[in-house]
């Protein structure tokens, strides 16, 4: 084994903070005197807490504050998957969840958006009411941090993470609360150089085609992460919020491809060069007020929200056939702009016995355009694609909840109704005209058997919309045989889900069974005329799944440990693919902390899976092992030291057949890091104190 990066981890450790520990005794001498006016008590949190299955994670006293983004910090937490073009996010056994912000409804773009040293808490929600979108089986709520006492706090931050690249993210974050006006305010700025390569080979024997590339780019990144905020306490029970974040990022990469292909007899080895382009802008606005109406003692929140997402990409391909020499092949200029705007009230009232209604309403209106325009070079041909994309989604929910003698109860019912319009400005390509309108009624009821243990039963129905970037029509030449396209005619998900728990003190083990119909999987679709792939997404017939899920946290002394086990058997079928077998598979998580002396913490986790047959697909076996020193020195610095996938053992592999055509395709993420946070924190808190509430709002399905 190569112990240098050990090594190199350690020595950076020791230089860091013994420059931090001379810059703390600077400064400790004149401070002595504050000190000794306060007494501080200090309660240890438990990083994961556990209800049912619903794990629950205190970012804010945890070594996770210093993780650069929150993306890498989720991929972190039990269950949660990152897809490996961090564009999706997944959870074992539950598929794509909803993500909320302070309760406001979220996607990828609000996560690049948010800085992580302004959460709080996150919480894995398994069973989610009727009072969230229908759209996913599970949510992932992020709570921000408010401030319950009058008080200025600023924190600056630097990571410098070393990967295949270097890498820099640079952080300034600070808030300031007087009575009842609060604000915030963060501006991030990252240069980064990630590096990515995948290969994928497939076979289509109608055409007598074997072929496979390999694929690999580094990208230069300039990403400006900002938010602003304002949260007004009218009174003990109303308040009014304002929110302004965004993401501006910047690329340019270059992209070589090398590809073999044979068709019949011709064989030909392909080099493909592309100068690539990108831009990718997202601005999310938000405004709520919520208002205690005491005559009917009812609360009574409004909502609006308003997100832009811009992309443009510009590729230049050239490609060399056979080591003879560069030729121009392909101008590709491809722009996707989406608007989205909502609104939605709810309502909630409590009963003196302990009962609570809540209903509500939504509204949401999202409006796409997705221009593509290629210039051929052989042919000296020029196409061009225009299509505008709108949809509009309409929903009523109610729920009510409360005890009856000693159960608890929960059943809601959620109506939807949705329009989408698509259509190309060339009448000669096809269009997409949908009206559907659904139920969605969900149930649950918990039994205590004594006081530190009970049963949960739960029912539920959802739905999994395309994206609206999936809609659009931007795609990615990887070489003249292969594209990655997407596909306008998705259709969504239905899933009925079925689950009980038991919980006994803060242990539990939940079994779950589920039926999707219509999931949306990879898919090929091969041009005979012009001999090129595609590489899209098609729903699938159906997809059935059984799960038994353990979770098993432990304290002993300074050592804490959160550990889940979920066994799955799941089975994906369709008339167009070739079922293989479908086999139990297991995921396994752990985290571990330690708490040492002189505010030390040491932490390590790991996760993976055994090898995944489910029917259609195959996926191969991982194993990711993650680690992480922390040390305070006073109340004003906090450094860490990370050391992520120390076996460098992320890849994905999968194999599958469908339409036909055979592929087995090998994704290496360039995520062994050693990374170097430094943070700052300096400001002033008085003693005044006042309750706080969430707020609530919605937004869209913007990737």
């Amino acid at each position: 084994m190569n112990y240098l990066p050990f090594k190199l981890f350690l020595a950076v450790l020791f230089f860091f903070l013994s420059f931090i520990a001379n810059a703390q005794n600077e400064t400790s001498k004149d401070s002595i005197s504050n000190q000794l006016n306060e007494i501080v008590i200090n309660q240890d949190k438990k990083t994961f807490t556990n209800s049912n299955g619903n794990i629950k994670v205190d970012v804010a006293n945890s070594v996770y504050n210093t993780i650069p983004n929150p993306v890498d910090l989720l991929a972190k937490l039990p269950t949660i998957q990152i897809s490996p073009d961090r564009e999706k996010i997944s959870i074992v056994g539950k598929g794509n969840p909803l993500i909320y912000i302070d309760n406001q409804k979220a996607e990828m773009n609000d996560l690049n958006a948010l800085a992580v040293a302004d959460i709080k808490t996150i919480e894995i929600i398994q069973n989610p009411s009727s009072k969230y979108e229908a759209e996913g089986r599970a949510v992932i709520l992020i709570t921000r941090k408010l401030s319950r006492k009058d008080s200025f706090r600023t924190e600056i931050s630097e990571v410098a993470s070393f990967k295949k690249n270097y890498n820099n993210y640079l952080g300034f974050n600070s808030s300031f609360k007087k009575n009842k006006l609060e604000w915030k305010v963060n501006f991030n700025y990252n240069r980064l150089n990630p590096w990515e390569n995948h290969s994928i080979d497939y076979q289509i024997p109608e055409a007598s085609i074997e072929s496979n590339y390999d694929v690999s780019a580094t990208t230069k990144r300039n990403k400006y992460v900002f938010g602003g905020g304002l949260f007004y306490k009218i009174n003990d029970e109303d308040y009014f919020s304002v929110n302004v974040s965004g993401r501006l990022q910047s690329d340019t990469f270059d992209i070589n491809t090398f590809t073999y292909n044979k068709n019949q007899n011709e064989v030909n080895n392909v080099f493909t060069f592309s100068e690539n382009s990108s831009s990718k802008n997202f601005v999310n606005s938000f405004l709520n007020y919520s208002k205690k109406i005491k005559s009917i003692n009812t609360v009574l929140f409004t909502g609006f929200q308003y997100s832009n997402f811009n992309q443009n990409l510009s590729s230049l391909v050239e490609n060399n056939f056979n080591e003879t020499e560069f030729e121009l092949s392909q101008n590709r200029d491809q722009k996707f702009n989406v608007d989205v705007f909502s609104g939605r009230i709810d309502l909630e009232k409590k009963f003196k016995n302990e009962m609570n209604l809540e209903y509500g309403g939504l509204y949401l209106m999202a409006n796409s355009k997705s221009d593509t325009d290629i210039f051929d070079f052989e042919k000296g041909e020029n196409t061009g694609f225009n299509y505008d994309f709108k949809e509009s989604n309409s929903a009523v929910y109610t729920q009510f909840s409360g005890k009856i003698k000693k159960v608890d109860f929960s059943v809601g019912l959620r109506l939807e109704n949705t329009k989408a319009k698509g259509k190309f400005k060339s009448d000669f390509l096809p269009s997409i005209d949908k009206n559907y309108t659904n139920f969605f009624p969900k149930a649950q009821f918990t039994f205590p058997i004594d006081s530190t243990k009970s049963i949960n039963v739960n029912y539920a129905k959802s739905i999994i919309r395309p994206n609206y970037s999936s809609l659009s029509q931007i795609a990615t030449y990887i070489n003249p045989y292969f594209i990655y396209g997407s596909n306008i005619n998705l259709n969504p998900t239905f899933t009925d889900e079925i689950s009980t728990a038991f919980q006994y003190h803060d242990k539990s083990v939940k079994i779950t069974f589920y039926r999707n119909r219509n999931p949306v999987y990879g898919d090929f679709v091969f041009n005979d005329q012009t001999n090129v792939l595609t590489f899209t997404e098609l729903n699938f017939d159906k997809e059935t799944g059984f799960n038994i899920d353990f979770t098993l946290p432990f304290t002993y002394k300074f050592w804490t440990t959160t550990n889940s086990l979920i066994f799955i058997k799941n089975k994906i079928e369709d008339d167009t693919a070739l079922y293989n077998s479908s086999k139990p598979y297991l995921y396994y998580y752990s985290n571990n902390t330690f708490k040492l002396p002189k505010d030390f913490t040491f932490a390590f986790s790991f996760w993976g899976m055994t090898k995944q047959k489910e029917g259609v697909f195959e996926r191969r076996a991982n194993f990711i092992f993650d680690m992480s020193l922390a040390k305070s020195f006073g109340k004003n610095w906090n450094c860490t030291l990370n050391y992520n996938d120390v076996f460098k053992n992320t890849i994905y592999a999968e194999k599958f057949t469908v339409s036909g055509i055979s592929s087995k395709s090998r994704y290496l993420v360039d995520a062994n890091e050693i990374s170097i946070a430094i943070r700052y924190t300096f400001g002033k808190i008085k003693e005044s104190e006042f309750k706080e509430k969430n707020i609530d709002e919605n937004e869209s399905r913007i990737r």
